[in-house]
């Protein structure tokens, strides 16, 4: 008899949980340690918190002579990042990283504006060229972060190989980040709860999914007040500068990577512009402004 089985876990610095239905508990536990296992390569290969990931090998010889072969994940996942670098005219940058180097988010003060500028200089995607078998970044300091995109990359990775496993209902959850497997075995959608951004702890609202993927993007967990007013965690690449606007964007799309890019980039181009460009480019959307006003697609 099929039933469904949770497995929580943490990964990517953030609790994860697969929920599936299988046939038995067995099958169950042998799916959840593929997939906990695949979380784990991505996160050793992709993580720039891990100083033995092979983006921090990359990173640590930016401005050298050294360069590096890169398999076919890799390579694809820059070229999406060029795509999403073009898509967002720019504010999406996976180069954008090291402009956290210069902000303390919990001293609510500025940090100096020569910082700033000196840091600035090390962004922009545009710097690089994505040869896969002599790859290297030009500048010393430069570094690539792949935190906005590998996460949710993992979810659809999971997804897909749940599916292969011929499991037709589930949901994978990565911090926040999902991925819909199928929706319940009677065919009911998962409930899916958003975080209130004043209270994180609690739902501002709930979004039923049957399939694709769901991921959010908010100031309620890192933020800075300054001069009275209030910033997202989330910098603006072409300025370095907290972007100050909305204050939280989920969205669903067919894959939960592409649901990312676009809720970020939603973020990063602050309340008005962002909301008009979701309507725009015509993606299924919950936006929440400053005032806790919720604007759906």
């Amino acid at each position: 008899m099929i039933s469904l089985f949770e497995f929580k876990f943490s990964a990517m610095g953030s609790p994860c949980a697969l929920n599936l239905y299988c046939n038995s508990q067995q099958q169950f536990d042998a799916i959840a340690l593929l997939c906990v296992e695949e979380v784990a390569r991505l996160e050793y290969k992709y993580s720039r918190y891990r100083s033995d990931s092979f983006v921090s090998q990359i990173n640590f010889a930016a401005g050298t002579s050294q360069t590096f072969v890169l398999d076919t994940e890799f390579t694809a996942l820059l070229h999406y990042a060029d795509t999403a670098f073009n898509i967002s005219e720019g504010l999406f940058d996976i180069t954008s990283g090291v402009l956290g180097n210069v902000w303390n988010f919990k001293s609510n003060k500025n940090p100096k504006i020569e910082s700033i500028a000196k840091t600035l200089a090390l962004v922009g995607w545009e710097k690089l060229i994505v040869d896969a078998e002599n790859f290297s970044l030009p500048v010393k300091g430069m570094a690539i972060d792949f935190g906005g995109i590998v996460k949710e990359y993992a979810a659809d990775v999971i997804a897909g190989l749940v599916r292969s496993h011929h499991i037709k209902y589930g949901l994978i959850d990565l911090g926040g980040d999902i991925a819909v497997v199928g929706p319940h075995l009677d065919n009911t959608p998962w409930q899916v709860a958003i975080s209130d951004p004043q209270t994180p702890s609690k739902a501002i609202a709930t979004i039923p999914l049957m399939s694709g993927g769901l991921a959010s993007s908010g100031d309620y967990q890192r933020f800075i007040t300054l001069n009275g007013q209030r910033y997202s965690h989330i910098l603006n690449p072409k300025t370095g500068w907290p972007v100050k606007g909305l204050a939280a964007v989920s969205v669903w799309a067919p894959q939960c990577v592409m649901a990312g890019t676009i809720a970020t980039t939603a973020m990063l181009k602050g309340e008005e512009e962002g909301l008009y460009w979701l309507d725009d480019i015509g993606c299924q959307y919950l936006a929440i402004d400053q005032a806790m006003s919720i604007k759906t697609s």
